[in-house]
């Protein structure tokens, strides 16, 4: 089966939650568009998943913190970014003056 889209289509100007879009998935693969307005990790929370993600920044800024590193990865377009299972990480900022838009691999759904 053929597919096609455009990672800038239908992009909202604000959300109250980040929107995720998933664009393919097979076992064991998942390939999703993440829209970002503003949106954070919750101060006390940490993000641990059950698979590795690979997530590189489109469009916009954000910012995520690693547990266990002493200072936060400031990521701009076509910055990417390897995180491997299991390991607790956080989103601090992402910008709040327009969309911040992630293409995110999961491996090992």
């Amino acid at each position: 089966m053929i597919g096609s889209g455009n990672l800038f289509a239908d992009i909202p100007e604000a959300l109250e939650n980040e929107q995720f879009l998933d664009l393919f998935s097979a076992p064991g693969i998942k390939i999703e568009r993440i829209v970002s307005t503003g949106h954070a990790t919750p101060a006390s929370e940490w993000l641990e998943q059950e698979w590795t993600e690979w997530v590189t920044l489109v469009a916009g800024a954000a910012a995520i913190q690693i547990e266990g590193e002493p200072s936060l990865r400031t990521l701009e377009p076509g910055d990417w970014l390897l995180i491997p299972a299991h390991v607790r990480h956080r989103v601090e900022w992402t910008d709040s003056t327009g969309a911040t838009i992630w293409l995110a691999i999961h491996v090992g759904v």
